[in-house]
């Protein structure tokens, strides 16, 4: 990759070669329903885990442009619960075995995938091929090959697909992309991000096990590195790792911790962190004329941002989940391409794997291309 590649130039390259697909033309499939009815498609939430009952459900109570109208689950109980809180028809509600059969129901316009990472790729090419739009939790996939598939996927069946990168559609962070561009405080030299929390001895949970995609460089380690990357409006072009394990018992075959340096053009370095073992969250740029940021920056409410000389900057408290859900449909409905594309998660899965494989070299230094 050129030294000189920014995040508007790989984005730009992205959507070229997008167009030169037909993707950009969004052929998306048509909806049976009629225009007052298209004001909120309908999500199905594929994984009735934390994550969909407590943050993603709540949140489609608040949306404009989107609505819950399906529940995908391989746990009988789940369904039922949730399906008679939020009055799901039973005919809007499937299993893993019987998921195809969506592509028959036209009150579904979104499949939103919050699967265990293993089984993103699946989810996602089975919902395109039944005429699906797509929106997958980060991280994308496994490793970047499966990311390629993914997005070959959905362009070959003319839907979209976005990443769940909530944060890039919340003020705080649109905040410091903007400062990226602008400039404020000078050129950047120096960006901190850490991300991380105590998760404990959890042997059974899927985060702990390597062939469900755990780790904490897959669970939060794409904070750090998300923000690495939008807060100096640059693509890295090298990155060394280092990983520990504090239990190996418990964390076989994948990090606990993972250490990373991201080297971008003209010197500049960001230093990022990823943990299962602390509670730990912030962002911290450092510029020429002074040091501003987010601490924390990737929590689910109360952000909070600094300047130099100790001023401060903050946003009335909305739902992270509704906005970024809101976004997405409504990019949907007006056939613009989404801000957290699928090429985007790939990016930053081609960027993990090059951690993984500077971990694995004993913490040598990975070109990126």
């Amino acid at each position: 990759m050129n030294n000189q590649l920014n995040r508007r130039t790989f984005l730009s390259q992205v959507s070229a070669a997008a167009l030169a697909t037909g993707l950009s033309s969004f052929p998306f499939i048509a909806s049976s329903q009629s225009a007052k009815d298209q004001k909120r498609l309908g999500i199905a939430l594929v994984g009735l885990g934390y994550y969909s009952t407590q943050l993603l459900m709540p949140g489609l109570e608040q949306t404009q442009y989107a609505r819950l109208a399906g529940l995908v689950t391989g746990t009988p109980e789940k369904a039922k619960k949730y399906g008679d809180q939020y009055n799901i028809p039973k005919q809007n509600i499937y299993n893993y075995e019987n998921f195809d059969q969506i592509a028959s129901n036209p009150a579904i316009d979104v499949v939103y995938i919050v699967l265990p990472n293993n089984m993103h790729k699946e989810f996602t090419i089975r919902a395109a091929k039944a005429g699906k739009h797509v929106i997958c939790e980060k991280p994308m996939a496994l490793n970047a090959a499966e990311c390629r598939e993914m997005i070959d996927a959905c362009k070959k069946a003319g839907v979209s697909l976005s990443i769940g990168y909530r944060l890039q559609y919340e003020p705080y962070t649109q905040r410091i992309m903007q400062m990226a561009k602008e400039k404020p405080y000078g050129e950047i030299n120096l960006v901190h991000a850490s991300a991380g929390f105590r998760m404990g001895r959890p042997t059974a949970h899927w985060k702990a096990k390597s062939s469900h995609g755990g780790g904490a460089i897959m669970d939060m380690g794409p904070y750090p590195l998300q923000a690495a990357r939008y807060s100096t409006g640059m693509e890295p072009v090298a990155v060394t790792a280092q990983m520990f394990n504090s239990d190996p018992k418990v964390f076989e075959g994948v990090d606990e911790t993972t250490a990373f340096q991201l080297e971008f053009a003209n010197n500049l370095v960001a230093s990022c962190l990823t943990t299962f073992a602390a509670n730990v969250n912030f962002l911290q740029i450092n510029a020429q004329k002074g040091d501003y940021g987010l601490k924390p920056f990737s929590g689910y409410n109360g952000l909070h941002g600094f300047l130099p000389n100790g001023q401060a900057f903050d946003y009335p408290e909305k739902h992270q989940q509704s906005n970024q859900m809101d976004q997405m449909c409504l990019a949907i409905m007006e056939k613009r391409p989404s801000l957290t594309p699928g090429e985007e998660g790939l990016r930053d899965m081609i960027i993990i794997d090059a951690i993984r494989q500077s971990v694995h070299k004993g913490g040598a230094r990975i070109a990126l291309k």
